[in-house]
């Protein structure tokens, strides 16, 4: 794993922790050693990869406080529809780069943000992605991957509507 790689994880389990998704102690601690032997230097960084099994539950403050030293730490915006559509976006980004698999992300995207938004329009060809994907049959004459491959693409085009409306507002 490369620095930038380890930053990216911190970066990455920083959000997720964000948006209240569990991150176990094992993976903070975990993370910690990954960045500590890529080079990463932090003043707490060490404690965090150095903690035992019965020592768990001291990980997520230090987590923070490594993150808050890399200048990594997230807070999403403290409105709950504003956080909602920053999720949105942040999920619709891992689909599009490849690190999140579409019906993963697309199914979180359908049950939890646009549930939680009233179904808005904006996020319909994701939802409709995620039907596909949850309920494919073989049978339907396309395949899995041509699937996948159109809710990568509907993450896309959702991301530069998204920052379109943005630079417009």
């Amino acid at each position: 794993m490369t620095r930038d790689d380890a930053l990216k994880q911190l970066s990455h389990i920083a959000r997720e922790r964000a948006f209240g998704r569990d991150v176990g102690s094992d993976r903070l601690i975990q993370a910690g050693l990954d960045a500590l032997m890529a080079g990463v230097e932090s003043p707490t960084l060490a404690m965090l990869a150095g903690l035992l099994r019965s020592e768990e539950p001291e990980a997520p403050p230090l987590f923070d406080q490594v993150l808050e030293e890399l200048g990594l730490l997230f807070h999403p915006p403290a409105d709950r529809r504003a956080a909602q559509w920053a999720l949105a976006c942040w999920v619709a980004g891992q689909i599009a780069d490849g690190s999140l698999d579409p019906a993963t992300g697309t199914h979180l995207i359908w049950a939890d943000i646009a549930y939680d938004l009233g179904y808005p329009e904006e996020l319909e060809p994701l939802v409709h992605c995620a039907h596909n994907l949850d309920g494919w049959e073989a049978s339907w004459g396309v395949s899995f991957e041509e699937l996948n491959r159109e809710a990568v693409e509907a993450a896309k085009q959702f991301l530069s509507k998204r920052s379109a409306a943005e630079a417009g507002s």
